[in-house]
């Protein structure tokens, strides 16, 4: 594909024509197909799904020491369900979010320590001065009556800055890396250049500390404020997050209009958007390519036709033998599961569940299994075993 040099003031003129990520079409022919799908079924682990319960937009899945989960509702309801009894109570004590668009509460994750402090960490949409943007909160999960769970000791320890107006591309996905740090995915609020703007955190990957601080030796932290929060600039709206058991840390993110990309996540590295992508603008507008900028750091793979990432995870349990330390990414418009491996050279797709529904999230069970969840109005949670 012909492509063209934009220069800054241009981006500030595109007329965004589809705000949700999740419903983004394709952008190139079947011949400019960028991954393979003749490398999609390279491996054929095998597979039953079980149907477990129902939820109102459900966004992410946490387990407790217990095996009982706690599932994210972006109306502002975090869950505690029990795949026993398969029953469910509301969580009291939840902030206040603001739903629309994208936004909406969003992930939920336990403390490392979780056990000690029973602390965990919710993010969400929240509207203040200026617009929208995400917020991180943590508090302690209190699990002491029965009939009614409750959030205690809530604080904010981190925000989008700056906010502003609209509601899509948060990406404020959360992960506990191997070093102990909070490692936060913060999407550029589909305004285009803050992803090449240090004096923001929007469009960035940020490695804080557990109270929420940035950590003394990021790339960018001699220069204080939300720069110094900063681990990886140039990134678009980043939905999955995981680390391998080399510690690297792995990021999904949508692209435009074509162009969705798994990205290896490397300190102080500027990933290109909006200067370049695979993808172009939904106005049609073409976006160079990622091999016409060299200085920009490419994906390890990236998907046109799109498949819609929405989150990840990195397997390592017994249960599907073949599928352990690949990635699994969860996929909306494609509907699918698609199994990556990332030791290959290069990273390839080497198989695809079709799930017929679009899928929101995904998380490893401490049997191996894997918990699935669906997006939308009475979505589903699923159960993956091995067959």
């Amino acid at each position: 594909m012909n492509k063209l040099w934009m220069t800054p003031w241009l981006y500030s003129g595109i007329l965004l024509l589809a705000a949700c990520g999740a419903n983004e079409s394709n952008s190139k022919t079947p011949e400019q197909t960028t991954a393979q799908q003749a490398s999609s079924q390279r491996i054929a682990q095998k597979y039953r799904i079980e149907t477990v319960a129902e939820f109102d937009e459900p966004w992410a899945i946490a387990s407790l020491p217990d095996q009982r989960l706690l599932i994210t509702e972006r109306k502002g309801q975090l869950k505690l369900f029990d795949p026993q009894t398969k029953s469910s109570i509301n969580v009291a004590g939840v902030p206040t979010v603001s739903y629309g668009g994208q936004g909406g509460l969003g992930d939920v994750i336990l403390h490392p320590d979780f056990q000690q402090n029973h602390e965990i960490y919710l993010s969400y949409a929240r509207k203040g001065q200026g617009g929208y943007g995400a917020e991180i909160a943590h508090a302690k999960l209190d699990l002491s009556d029965p009939k009614q769970p409750k959030l205690t000791d809530l604080k904010t320890i981190w925000q989008q800055v700056p906010k502003v107006s609209g509601q899509g591309h948060y990406g404020h996905r959360m992960q506990f890396g191997p070093d102990g740090k909070l490692w936060v995915s913060s999407g550029e609020r589909q305004k285009f250049d803050p992803a090449q703007d240090l004096k923001s955190n929007l469009g960035k990957i940020l490695r804080l500390n557990a109270d929420g601080t940035a950590v003394a030796d990021n790339p960018f932290y001699q220069q204080s404020g939300v720069t110094a929060e900063i681990w990886s600039l140039g990134h678009r709206n980043p939905l999955g997050m995981a680390f391998d058991e080399q510690g690297q840390l792995w990021v999904v993110e949508m692209g435009p209009k074509g162009g969705d990309e798994l990205n290896r996540i490397v300190r102080g590295e500027n990933y290109g958007y909006p200067t370049v992508s695979n993808g172009d603008h939904y106005s049609g507008l073409p976006i160079p390519d990622h091999h016409t900028r060299p200085e920009f750091k490419a994906p390890e793979i990236d998907w046109t036709p799109v498949i819609s990432p929405s989150s990840l995870i990195i397997y390592s349990g017994q249960q599907f033998p073949l599928w352990q330390h690949k990635a699994l990414i969860g996929g909306l418009s494609s509907k699918a599961i698609v199994v990556v491996d990332l030791a290959a050279k290069p990273v390839q797709e080497v198989q695809r569940l079709e799930m017929k529904q679009r899928i929101r999230g995904l998380h490893q069970a401490q049997d191996g299994s894997i918990w699935v969840i669906e997006d939308g109005l009475k979505a589903k949670l699923l159960k993956l075993h091995a067959n």
